[in-house]
């Protein structure tokens, strides 16, 4: 309700609760402002953050690496790719291409086949490496590649082309009518469901592999279910918000500080909780209330949240993991 309430307009809470009811609100902009586009926004912040942040813990708890994080697998790169090759690559044929390559539709296609390639790629190397941390590397070379090539895109383009790009790196939640809303809640809830099916083997990965095998887990198997986990939540994130920094990576070790139990049923949830809230709030904040501004998402979550995460982790002084 918070992040509804603020924003360039100010709205009465009577009326913001009259556009939910659907009876009569002052001015009809404002059922429209409520219902079209915050409410779809403080949607798309909760499946966002609680996206982001369950899949930073799949990936600290597979990789057994607090540093790990949800595009720690160069699915971000790999979005990144994409739209840098229709946004930098388009500005090369001008004129209707241009138009064409540069519509909402056209990004979110190659946001997505750029995601899918690179996790395509992460899944056909996790069949013949056996190590994990091996695959952490694998996964972060691929990343290396993919920003090496938009570099070189980047170099070549006019400035107008690479501003647009830079634009779209910032990440925004606010562009998503409901059709899009309803999309990305989809694979969210496949992703979701796919590492519940995961929570008994990453208990048992908390001990170590060894371990985890002779309890009977099957490690491949169970890899292979958190990175299509992790590739559905942090992909499809990266496709319709862009590429949101610190959730993943803090939100877990956030929890971690509140919650100390290491049983993955009750870091689920609560983790989850904690990253829609923290996005929730970042959004809130970067909408500068009682100005038509709004501030970069993507700063916003690192400007608050690491300060937060670095004060944390000197006051207890320990990392739980």
């Amino acid at each position: 309700m918070l992040n509804i309430s603020l924003g360039s307009v100010t709205i009465p809470l009577k009326d913001i609760l009259a556009s939910f009811f659907n009876t009569d609100v002052e001015k009809e902009t404002w059922r429209y402002i409520i219902l079209d586009y915050r409410l779809p926004k403080a949607i798309t912040a909760v499946l966002v953050g609680s996206g982001l942040a369950l899949s930073g813990l799949l990936m600290q708890t597979l990789f057994r690496n607090p540093l790990a994080g949800p595009y720690v697998l160069g699915l971000s790169s790999g979005a990144s790719l994409g739209v840098a090759i229709v946004i930098l690559g388009g500005a090369v044929f001008g004129g209707v291409f241009s138009t064409l390559f540069l519509s909402k539709f056209t990004l979110v296609i190659a946001a997505s086949l750029g995601s899918v390639l690179v996790l395509l790629a992460v899944l056909a190397t996790s069949f013949r490496v056996k190590d994990t941390m091996a695959l952490l590397i694998i996964g972060l070379m691929f990343a290396s590649l993919t920003s090496a090539v938009v570099s070189v895109l980047s170099y070549f383009s006019p400035s107008e082309s690479l501003q647009k790009y830079i634009f779209w790196s910032f990440g925004s939640l606010g562009n998503l009518a409901w059709q899009e809303v309803f999309i990305l809640a989809f694979f969210w809830l496949a992703g979701v469901i796919i590492s519940i099916f995961c929570i008994k083997n990453l208990n048992a990965l908390l001990l170590g592999e060894k371990y985890a095998k002779s309890l009977g887990t099957n490690l491949k198997q169970n890899r292979l279910l958190v990175i299509i986990a992790t590739g559905l939540l942090a992909g499809s994130i990266t496709v319709f918000a862009g590429p949101i920094a610190f959730i993943g990576l803090a939100v877990p070790h956030l929890v971690r500080q509140v919650i100390t139990k290491s049983n993955h049923l009750v870091l689920f949830p609560a983790v989850a909780l904690g990253g829609a809230i923290l996005m929730l709030i970042c959004d809130s904040i970067a909408q500068l209330p009682g100005s038509n501004l709004t501030l970069p998402i993507n700063a916003i979550t690192s400007l608050i949240g690491a300060p937060v995460v670095i004060w944390l982790l000197v006051r207890k002084k320990k990392l739980y993991f």
